[in-house]
């Protein structure tokens, strides 16, 4: 680790730490241990998409269907469970295939047909989430305590099977991103897929595969999703897409390609549910909490693009 990542890390712990202190301050509850298993137990949505969100910024895309794939794959696990009676272990496979799925063909039509991921996944975002609603008759579909489990804290643990499943898969995104051939060639192609390609290097198999490992991550967040409400809800995280890509962008993630992390995303996670669980613990209005995160994001991302111009002009 570089002293600018150990920099990164340490900044957003200092911002994390700061907020915590700030609401702590600011209410009397905030500072209790309920409050903070109750964040950890409500961001493994988020904090999954963001994973697969961080992977496919890196190679230079977006995914602007995490939110829909999410709902079409939650549909699908209620519809197998509900409808066909199947078992919770036997459904989730085909939860998550439903998503890798979708991940697959936002890759395969962006790469291939060399069309922004930009466009093609917000196509995406209408065909998933129409799916959603032709499988659920567009009635939030009750699965009920089958799935329960998935979300409610571990008896002594006091954290979720859903919260230690997104922990896993952020540790094995960083280790995907740092660690293998296959990030190496992702951070390659975000920083110049053009070097890449002279260099004798395919960059089709490595930027489709973000985007099936991020489609696969929305199916795995489908599952978390229906665990923590126990349904399957045709208009289940809706803009969450935009949180991803806040938490991403707060976390370093570069919009342009090139520079992320999977750990500071997910620094960038707890973040936003902190600032989000406070503001609405000193009573501030759901409408000021949109004003206040969106303002959050702004800066962040004139932030990232100052730094890309520093790193232009260091360069």
């Amino acid at each position: 680790m570089n002293l600018r990542s150990v920099i990164q890390y340490a900044g957003l712990v200092g911002v994390l730490v700061l907020l915590v202190i700030v609401f702590g301050s600011l209410s009397e509850n905030f500072l209790q241990w309920s409050t903070f298993i109750s964040i950890a137990n409500q961001v493994p949505d988020l904090t999954l998409i963001a994973v697969g969100m961080t992977l496919v910024l890196v190679v230079g895309g977006i995914d602007l269907s995490v939110g829909s794939i999410l709902a079409f794959s939650s549909a699908v696990l209620g519809a197998l469970m509900v409808d066909w009676q199947w078992s919770l272990w036997a459904s989730i496979p085909f939860c998550v295939a439903a998503g890798a799925a979708c991940g697959l063909f936002n890759g395969c039509v962006s790469v291939l047909a060399r069309i922004p991921s930009f466009i093609v996944t917000l196509g995406m975002l209408e065909i998933a989430r129409g799916a959603t609603k032709l499988v659920t008759d567009s009635q939030t579909k009750y699965i009920g305590s089958a799935v329960e489990g998935i979300g409610e804290p571990i008896a002594g643990l006091s954290l979720s099977p859903a919260f230690l499943m997104a922990i896993t898969a952020v540790i094995g995104g960083q280790l995907l991103l740092t660690r293998t051939v296959f990030g190496r060639y992702c951070i390659a192609i975000g920083t110049n897929a053009e070097a890449v390609r002279m260099s004798g290097i395919s960059a089709a198999p490595y930027a489709i595969g973000v985007f099936v490992i991020s489609g696969a991550l929305c199916g795995l967040a489908g599952l978390t999703y229906a665990s923590r409400l126990s349904t399957a809800d045709p208009n289940a995280a809706i803009g969450i897409e935009l949180s991803a890509i806040a938490a991403c962008v707060i976390g370093g993630t570069s919009l342009m390609g090139g520079r992320g992390s999977v750990v500071n995303s997910f620094l960038g996670v707890l973040i936003i549910a902190v600032l989000q669980t406070g503001l609405a613990q000193i009573g501030v209005s759901d409408p000021m909490k949109q004003i206040i995160t969106g303002c959050v994001i702004v800066i962040a991302v004139l932030l990232d693009a100052l730094r890309s111009r520093l790193d232009t002009s260091t360069n």
